[in-house]
């Protein structure tokens, strides 16, 4: 009786140790956390291409010694296009944004009539600047205000009856000052609006100082390499 006690007795216990040992508690591996999402930052350099138009609020004009006269026209006017390249930093962490931009355009800003009998025309075909410019950074978006160095090259002609009489082209230096803003649409790329107020230095042209400033609205695209 003993011996069939004993073995119910142990019977029952490796039923239980077995059904325990069932019900143990099992653990699944945590699925790996995913990479940290990076912040849109602006540092890196840029290339880009853009197009607008510009008109004049005064051109200059004198003869030393004799005569100096300033006037403005709605006639100086026209459109443009070209390129930019420049260079953005921005600190982590921090809203604000530095950077260094190269641009140059060609285009057609100029007045043209008829002086005594003569055809005239004063005429920007190209300019640039070379300018820095902050900002604040907005996630995608940028604020900024630019400016430094410019340039523009001039050409004056003079034709009577239709022949050329006079051609002289010269390149005028001078500051320029303005501001936009900036859009990051997609990686790597961007949108921007901008408008730019240039003043340019008088030059001679055969007895005669000219010189001006002008207004610029643009539109562009850039490549972020970044």
């Amino acid at each position: 009786m003993k011996r069939i006690l004993a073995a119910a007795v142990g019977a029952v216990l490796t039923t239980t140790t077995a059904f325990a040992a069932d019900l143990a508690p099992y653990y699944e591996k945590a699925p790996a956390p995913p990479p940290p999402v990076m912040g849109l930052n602006w540092t890196g350099f840029y290339i880009g291409a853009f197009g607008g138009y510009g008109w004049s609020s005064e051109l200059r004009g004198s003869i030393p010694g004799v005569i100096a006269a300033t006037f403005s026209s709605d006639q100086v006017n026209g459109g443009f296009g070209g390129g930019a390249i420049g260079y953005n930093w921005q600190m982590p962490g921090s809203q604000l944004v530095a950077g260094l931009e190269v641009d140059a355009a060609g285009g057609n800003i100029g007045i043209g009539g008829n002086i005594l009998g003569a055809d005239v025309r004063d005429q920007i075909n190209s300019f640039g600047s070379v300018t820095g410019r902050v900002g604040a950074a907005f996630g995608p978006a940028l604020l900024y205000v630019k400016g430094g160095y410019a340039w523009a090259s001039n050409k004056v002609t003079v034709d009577v009856a239709g022949v050329n009489v006079y051609n002289k082209r010269q390149v005028h230096p001078g500051w320029t000052v303005g501001g936009g803003a900036e859009w990051m649409f997609a990686p790597c790329w961007s949108v921007k609006g901008e408008y730019m107020y240039a003043d340019f230095g008088d030059k001679n042209y055969s007895g005669v100082n000219l010189g001006g400033s002008f207004h610029t609205v643009k539109a562009g695209l850039n490549y972020h390499f970044n």
